[in-house]
């Protein structure tokens, strides 16, 4: 009887294998009912990359494009970021060229231009009004053409997604906190370019 124990438990055992064997394999051929694993790319959409930076980097970009461009025209302007957006210049006073001083505090839109909105001004020692003060600049520098001033608004509209960049390149401002030094943009590259 210990030969047929044997025989039943090695027969049975045998069996379970077997099953166990023809169950991996049919497992292992079966289809994948998820995706694929590897990612189709897909050339219909744009590239987008999130630029960080500095407002030392910024400042620096920002002057050696007016300078590139030609935007300071005769009359030199520069401009630098602090805490706030500082735009230094001269202007025609009476046959004399006066220094002034404007700083903006910079406003994020939601589809990623910026707004600047007029704080304070200073054209040497006189007090001028805001509007006429914007108005001259507004008709006296270069400014490029997706920016625009409205002296009664006292502001700037940096229109970022009209700046025309190599290969059709779109930036938008995402973050623009200049006190923490906050800075991002959205680049985005037309899929033509892939």
């Amino acid at each position: 009887m210990t030969n047929v124990k044997w025989k039943t438990l090695f027969i049975s055992l045998l069996a379970l294998n077997i099953l166990v064997i023809l169950f991996v394999t049919i497992l292992v051929n079966l289809p994948t009912k998820d995706k694929e694993l590897i990612p189709k790319v897909s050339h219909e959409e744009d590239i987008q990359f999130q630029i960080h930076t500095n407002r030392e980097d910024l400042t620096r970009l920002i002057n050696q494009y007016l300078d590139k461009e030609g935007l300071t025209g005769s009359i030199h302007y520069e401009v630098y970021l602090t805490d706030e957006v500082e735009l230094y210049g001269t202007m025609p006073f009476f046959n004399r060229e006066m220094e002034m001083k404007l700083t903006f505090e910079p406003i994020a839109q939601k589809n990623g231009d910026l707004i600047l909105k007029q704080k304070s001004i200073a054209v040497g020692k006189m007090n001028l009004p805001v509007s006429y003060v914007m108005n001259l600049i507004n008709e006296r520098y270069n400014m490029p053409e997706w920016v625009s001033i409205s002296p009664n608004d006292e502001s700037i509209y940096v229109s970022l997604q009209d700046m025309e960049l190599k290969s059709d390149i779109r930036v938008k401002a995402k973050e623009f906190d200049l006190k923490n030094d906050d800075i991002s943009f959205l680049l985005t590259i037309p899929s033509s370019l892939q």
